[in-house]
């Protein structure tokens, strides 16, 4: 038999921790209560702070500002009338001169380019021949607005046909072409458009976005108040 003092020896050689006091166990367990508390406190105050710093509470002069809703463009455009099918008058005649025929399709042109049936005149110098290198400089007007073309005559194909290049200096954006682009790409799908006041007809820059720009309201749908710009190319008017 082991006496109770060899066994507390034997204990005691394992070097095993004293048992804590009663007060200093009480200590411990007071103070990791203590910290457990903090941990909730803090963790309150990050879900009242409404994310923990992402927004200050200086009296609300920090906080998140909504992002803006756009602003709904004051012109209404509605669906205009087809194209009409008629070609330009007048027309040359059949042994009218060169220049006459290039003045005839730089007037369909500048109408292509406008998207809208108008009053449109064009010249060309009488003088210019059919001959491939030649280059001039020709005119047209619509609705008054005038537009310079640089032309480039080609080589004759089949048939007595010359080819050639003309380039407008400038573009012509038109209501009723704007509205005739947007109702043909959305057909049935928009109610109507609105605009930011685009005139009847205006000069504007070739190929780049001008000051007018446009949206479409769905149908059943309120205006969004965010408009694209539209831009003028030879091909008639664009939005993007």
């Amino acid at each position: 038999m082991i006496d109770l003092e060899e066994r507390v020896n034997r204990v005691g050689s394992l070097q095993l921790p004293r048992p804590l006091r009663t007060h200093q166990a009480l200590d411990r367990v007071i103070t990791v209560k203590s910290k457990i508390l903090s941990v909730l406190i803090a963790g309150s105050v990050c879900l009242l702070a409404a994310g923990c710093g992402s927004e200050k509470s200086d009296n609300g002069t920090n906080k998140a500002k909504p992002t803006p809703s756009g602003t709904v463009l004051p012109q209404r455009l509605e669906k205009p009338p087809a194209m009409p099918d008629d070609k330009l008058q007048p027309s040359p005649a059949a042994d009218a001169p060169f220049s006459e025929n290039l003045a005839y399709e730089l007037r369909r042109k500048t109408q292509t380019m406008a998207g809208a049936p108008g009053t449109i005149t064009a010249e060309c110098p009488a003088g210019i021949e059919a001959k491939g290198g030649t280059q001039t400089t020709c005119k047209t007007t619509y609705e008054g607005l005038e537009v310079q073309w640089d032309v480039s005559i080609g080589e004759k194909g089949a048939f007595g046909l010359v080819k050639y290049t003309a380039t407008p200096r400038q573009g012509i954006l038109t209501r009723d072409g704007v509205a005739r682009l947007l109702y043909g790409n959305y057909r049935d799908y928009i109610d109507y458009a609105l605009c930011n006041d685009i005139p009847k007809a205006v000069l504007a820059p070739l190929n780049t976005p001008s000051k007018y720009a446009c949206a479409v309201v769905d149908k059943g749908k309120k205006p969004s108040g965010f408009a694209q710009p539209v831009r003028a190319t030879d091909a008639g008017p664009r939005y993007y």
